[in-house]
């Protein structure tokens, strides 16, 4: 069984690969947008600027942000970082979902509604799970706060990891998956997503309660709050 939270490295790496793509897609947006260099599927977008801006800096922010919050050694080494970083890691998420609705509101899609309704449902989800992991660092429940993140993490993240399903796709066949079956695999890898992180929260939860020493999981004096 993956310890993910006493494993640091095995964990970074696995994150970094599955983050690696949108955090780089993220960037180069946030590079084109001052210069209305988006390429012709994006030119839409400049309807919005701004929450197309915001989208592209919160999806950038939090999926770089993300791994480091689950290294284990930083988190215990280096509190204060830690917290900084995850009300960063926080606030990018809430841009993440806030600009995401307010884009799925206002500009045309070009989707399905079947996209467009999980878009919708997961922007909600990521919203509620990052203030209720808020809130459970606030009242010093610290496993809770952590399994709260990692469900943030599982929905944010759930729609740019389907770069690693659709690039070996396009290397194979040559033409990108479009129309209804893109979408399907859209919101298949985003489940995906949110089931894996399920996994891990069940593994922690079966871990912390085999353990003798679970009880010190909420103890203030061992953890650092986010």
């Amino acid at each position: 069984m993956i310890r993910f939270f006493a494993q640091p490295v095995r964990l970074l790496s696995i994150l970094v690969i599955c983050t690696f793509i949108p955090v780089v897609m993220a960037a180069v947006h946030l590079v084109q947008i001052p210069f209305d260099a988006l390429p012709e599927d994006s030119v839409r977008l400049t309807a919005v600027p701004l929450s197309h801006f915001f989208h592209a800096l919160g999806g950038f922010l939090f999926g770089a942000l993300g791994p480091l919050q689950f290294f284990h050694v930083l988190r215990c080494r280096f509190g204060t970082f830690h917290r900084v970083a995850g009300r960063v890691f926080v606030l990018a998420g809430l841009a993440l979902a806030v600009s995401g609705l307010s884009l799925l509101l206002q500009v045309e899609s070009v989707a399905t509604q079947l996209l467009d309704a999980a878009r919708g449902v997961f922007s909600l989800a990521l919203t509620a799970a990052l203030i209720l992991g808020v809130a459970a660092a606030w009242d010093r429940r610290l496993f809770q706060h952590r399994i709260w993140m990692i469900r943030a993490y599982a929905i944010g993240m759930g729609s740019g990891t389907v770069a690693l399903v659709m690039f070996p796709i396009y290397l194979i066949t040559g033409e990108p998956v479009m129309g209804l079956a893109s979408d399907i695999v859209v919101v298949g890898v985003w489940l995906l997503n949110i089931a894996i992180g399920e996994r891990v929260i069940w593994s922690l939860s079966e871990s912390r309660t085999a353990s003798p020493a679970a009880a010190m999981t909420n103890n203030p004096s061992t953890e650092s709050v986010t």
